[in-house]
Order: structure tokens, then sequence, then C-alpha cells
């Protein structure tokens, strides 16, 4: 049995595929449909990842959603912002999950198949970022929940579009469509929805044909400056987040 045996069939919310030559295709999925990240996949994707950085014959990674969204819903199954055993666990995965998908040591490509309205830094940690037409960026729920966005979002947004735009981009929680975040940076190339994936095969594929240790040792050149800032600051917005988080507790408990 292969490494990738073992795992390709154990998260319920990631569908994967691999290639003959080492393109492992990852769409993300709620019972087929499009994702609605919850708790259980904020633990779920540490996991993921770690396991397909762990893989050597995992040669290109396609990062992918399912249905008309990458990620636009989110549920509160499974999350416990408000007692500290219940935040110190989403403080420690909010930090692997990041730091597991720098360790995915060989390319990685974003096929944005729609919008993307909450944790938009997966797509930001990739090397190649396609996106349809349908495709807009936000960062929704942490204003709608009344939290800080401290798990990623505040550090590579202003990282990959410049402090202003991306400071602006959180606090307003402005809806930045494709062709701007192309303009700006944030996005490669926009792509029809039906040519989406054959377009991230293609890329793919042209990276699989270079010698391995080449393709892989050009992902970890060029994500150096990228490990630094998540090292740096994932830990201390990830501890903002979770001070406001007790705050919004409070105050709901003392409103009865």
């Amino acid at each position: 049995m292969s490494r990738f045996d073992r795992y390709r069939n154990a998260y319920p919310n990631a569908r994967l595929t691999r290639t003959p030559a080492g393109v492992l295709e990852v769409a993300l999925h709620t019972d087929g449909g499009k994702l609605v990240f919850n708790g259980h996949t904020h633990e779920q994707f540490v996991d993921l990842f770690h396991d397909i950085g762990s893989d050597p014959d995992n040669r290109v990674v396609i990062l992918t959603g399912s249905g008309d969204a990458f990620m636009d819903a989110i549920s509160p199954d499974g999350f416990d912002f408000f007692t500290p055993r219940g935040y110190d666990k989403i403080f420690r995965e909010g930090k692997k999950v990041l730091m597991n998908l720098l360790d995915i040591e060989v390319p990685l490509i974003a096929a944005l198949n729609g919008p993307v309205l909450l944790h938009s830094e997966y797509a930001l940690l990739a090397d190649i970022v396609l996106a349809t037409p349908e495709t807009v960026f936000q960062d929704k729920p942490h204003f709608d929940f009344g939290i800080v966005p401290g798990d990623g979002v505040n550090l590579l947004w202003p990282e990959v579009v410049g402090s202003i735009r991306g400071r602006h981009f959180i606090l307003t929680r402005q809806v930045l469509d494709a062709q701007t975040a192309k303009e700006w940076g944030a996005v490669n190339e926009i792509v029809p929805a039906d040519q989406l994936l054959v377009r991230a095969h293609d890329i793919a594929a042209s990276l699989a044909a270079l010698p391995p240790l080449t393709a892989r040792y050009t992902r970890i050149a060029l994500t150096q400056k990228l490990r630094r800032i998540v090292d740096e600051g994932a830990g201390y917005g990830l501890a903002l987040e979770g001070i406001s988080a007790a705050e919004v507790a409070r105050n709901a408990a003392q409103a009865g």
C-alpha cells in the first residue's frame, strides 16, 4: 500500500485524486457540494495538509473547491470560541494549518471555482492563483461574529496587495472582484469556469515535468518570506482574535 492509499479517503471534506505524473487534485467539499466550513473542517485540514506535504510522490498540488464556491459558507458546528480550552484548540489548529500549507514543498496551484469569503489565506499561500469570472474575495465572518480577523488574512492580504489596500480590504469587508484582484496581484489568471481545472492541470503538468528536486526547492525558495511572516505573526493575530471572542462572549452573557 502506498502512502497515498493511506490518506486518500481519510478526509470526509476533501476529495483527492492523483495522476500518474504526481499531480494531486484536492477538492474541498461537503457531501459532494460546496464546502461548509466548520470546526470539524478546521481540525481536519490541519492533518490533510500535513499528509499531503509528507508524501514525496506528490509533485504538484491543485487546491480547488466544489459546486459554485471555493469557500463562502460557515457553520458554528464544532467551534468553541468562548472558553479557554475551546479557543486553545482553535489557536493551535490555526497556526498549524498555515504552516502545514507552507510545508507542502511542491508547487501549489489554487483553482478558485467561485467566491472566497473566508479563509482566503489558503489561496494566498499558493504559488499560482487561478480564478473564474465569478470569483470574488471578502473576509466576511470575522466582523460578522464581532471578532478580530487574526487567522492569517491580516498578514497575507497586506503582504500580497499592499499595506493600504490590504488593510482597507479587511476593515471594510470589501468585496473584491476577480479582475481587480488580478490587477492588484492576488490572482494570476481569470479562466472560464469550465476551463478552470483544465488550465490548472496544464500548468501542473509542466511543473511536474521538472526535475523533482528543482520543483520542490523552487517552492521552498519562493515561500521563505511568507514562512517568516506566518511564523512571526500568526500566533499573535490568533491571540488577539481570542481576546475579542472572549469579549463577545462576555457581552452576550450579560445580555442574557
